[in-house]
């Protein structure tokens, strides 16, 4: 079996303090970092025993991860493991880096985000120069405000040219085209990010191919749907992966819409879904105002076959006749960490 897992455990400690998210200079107690630690073993010891199967791991914390040692140690032993295909995190990349020697780079990849005020600007891109010198994988990603214009911009000056800088449309605050082509500009993808997509009755690969794991192993299509597939550790959740539509009325957040099958982003990250790296660098020239395009050389959505394509139009056709819910409030300032 091919699995993808988005596993979030107990972990809501942060060493930042961004104003627009929730978990802002969070502090854990010694009792919650030690439940968080067996959590995350457990976790590492059942996806280090699926030999049989072909795992993709991407480790979305409410808080910041790689500040933990038994996190830094876990994604190093996971990523040297021949059926794993991909070991990923979201981090604001204040940790050090010399324990990423111990770290199969054809594996191990990042997610990081910059939060300017919060860390040195020099600091942040020295350490991003650093992950290139490794040969690590991995993308830069900017909360879209407008006073961290002029910090993305010049990010996207000196980081080197093949990393994507992604931008995130902040929580909150509604884009003008102006404003939006702006952050098109940096991002040509940020077209997909400004506005929620409508996902009601359309088909997903969560709870099929994706699944969300949580600290004590509760299985759940994704992050955002609530209701229960099962458990990891007793497989029950495995009877329960199937096609199915999305529940919701919309879904805002790149770690669920990325997997909506009616948008082309698999194909636009083909190889690098979990770390948000696109399989071709962005084209300088962004596309024209208003436009949601894959990037140059990928290839449009692949259906894979007619029973595929029926698929699609059979759930987009339920979505057309189902009647609208109430729109989702985004969920969280950076996107990616609901």
């Amino acid at each position: 079996m091919d699995l993808t897992l988005l596993y979030r455990g107990p972990l809501a400690s942060c060493d930042y303090d961004c104003p627009y998210c929730p978990f802002a200079k969070r502090r854990d107690s010694t009792a919650r970092l030690r439940a968080d630690r067996a959590a995350l073993e457990r976790f590492a010891a059942w996806a280090a025993d699926r030999t049989g199967d072909r795992l993709s791991l991407l480790f979305t914390p409410w808080g910041e991860a790689l500040v933990r040692s038994w996190y830094r140690r876990t994604l190093a032993d996971l990523s040297r493991l021949p059926h794993i295909r991909r070991v990923a995190v979201q981090t604001n990349l204040s940790c050090r880096t010399d324990w990423l020697a111990g770290a199969d780079p054809g594996t191990l990849a990042l997610w990081c985000t910059y939060h300017p005020g919060q860390t040195p600007y020099d600091r942040f891109l020295a350490k991003c120069r650093d992950l290139t010198e490794r040969g690590i994988r991995f993308s830069v990603g900017v909360v879209g405000l407008p006073e961290h214009l002029e910090a993305a911009r010049r990010l996207r000056a000196e980081l080197p040219a093949h990393v994507y800088l992604w931008i995130n449309a902040a929580e909150g605050h509604v884009y003008d085209d102006a404003e939006a082509d702006r952050w098109t500009a940096l991002d040509p993808l940020f077209p997909y990010s400004r506005h929620p997509h409508a996902s009601a009755g359309l088909p997903c690969r969560t709870g099929d191919s994706v699944i969300s794991v949580d600290g004590d192993g509760t299985v759940r299509r994704c992050h955002f749907v609530r209701a229960e597939l099962g458990n990891l550790y007793d497989g029950s959740y495995r009877a329960a992966l199937r096609p199915r539509a999305c529940p919701l009325a919309v879904c805002d957040c790149h770690i669920g819409y990325v997997h909506l099958e009616t948008l082309p982003l698999y194909d636009v990250f083909a190889g690098g879904v979990l770390e948000r790296v696109p399989a071709v660098p962005p084209p300088a020239v962004p596309p024209p105002a208003g436009s949601v395009l894959p990037l140059a050389g990928c290839a449009p959505p692949s259906a894979g076959s007619a029973q595929h394509s029926a698929r699609i139009a059979t759930f987009t056709t339920r979505a057309e006749t189902a009647t609208p819910a109430r729109p989702a409030r985004r969920q969280g300032a950076t996107g990616s960490r609901p």
